[in-house]
């Protein structure tokens, strides 16, 4: 006994203190796309070819990343001779809005909270029901690992339940199969109203990288409404963190500044 106690001791605290502090980041993390169309030589299509998710678009406004398509793959920009798009160590990704995934040369911070009433409901207690439909586990895995000691969810009164009769509402990952699609929509229709979805991952979003294929269904929406889509592929725990709590409100006025400031660097 005196052992377990002297090592826990020695271990110190280890819950990060995320969101008051910035969380420690490897420089490796692929987060969110700059563009600098200004960069893009006539003609060139280069980046738009290498994309093998459709995710990089040239159109009337110019080139666009689609982070919802996105797999944070890099061939874009081993592809782009000027340098056009680069990936920074941002983690913070999450939007309200499916249209708000699509980026260009602004940067722009994309969740919003919820209203009023629902963060009413919400704010400090949300039960979530995890549903993966044909996931590959890359998704699972990173929001399992928010109920870990490092990011200890449940300090922030978020909880993953067992049953969606609990629950409050739905976190999907996965493409949504044809074999999951009843489910899905079954586990949905047992959680009580008022309720949230939440998809997190390219494939929950648009399919990711079986987008068109007949066996699935290009993402959560295509059968229930969703309230917050988490782009990544997988994203990582504190992409999927900031999220949650931007939806409730809970991460204080300066996130915007600091949001700007770190995708410009």
């Amino acid at each position: 006994m005196w052992h377990v106690l002297l090592s826990r001791i020695q271990q110190g605290h280890r819950t990060a203190k995320y969101p008051k502090q910035a969380p420690t980041l490897p420089d490796r993390l692929r987060g969110l796309p700059v563009l600098d169309p200004s960069q893009c030589p006539e003609g060139c299509n280069e980046c738009v070819e290498a994309c093998p998710t459709d995710a990089v678009r040239f159109d009337e406004q110019g080139l666009g990343l689609d982070l919802g398509r996105c797999l944070f793959c890099q061939d874009c920009t081993n592809a782009c001779p000027e340098g056009a798009i680069r990936f920074t160590t941002e983690h913070r990704l999450a939007a309200r809005e499916r249209e708000a995934l699509i980026i260009r040369g602004e940067i722009q911070e994309r969740v919003q909270a919820l209203d009023q009433k629902m963060l009413s409901l919400f704010q400090r207690s949300l039960k979530l029901r995890e549903v993966s439909a044909g996931g590959c586990n890359g998704c699972e895995a990173d929001v399992n690992v928010l109920g870990t000691l490092v990011f200890d969810l449940g300090r922030f009164g978020i909880q993953v339940v067992a049953s969606p009769r609990h629950a409050d509402g739905l976190i999907i990952t996965g493409p949504v199969t044809e074999n999951m699609k009843l489910a899905l929509k079954k586990t949905y229709d047992a959680v009580p109203e008022p309720k949230i979805v939440i998809a997190v991952g390219a494939c929950a979003i648009s399919g990711g990288p079986y987008a068109g294929h007949e066996e699935q269904h290009n993402g959560a929406s295509s059968v229930v409404p969703v309230d917050l889509y988490i782009p990544g592929c997988p994203p990582a725990p504190y992409t999927i963190l900031d999220g949650l709590l931007g939806m409730l409100d809970r991460l204080g006025p300066e996130r915007l500044r600091a949001f700007t400031e770190a995708a410009k660097r």
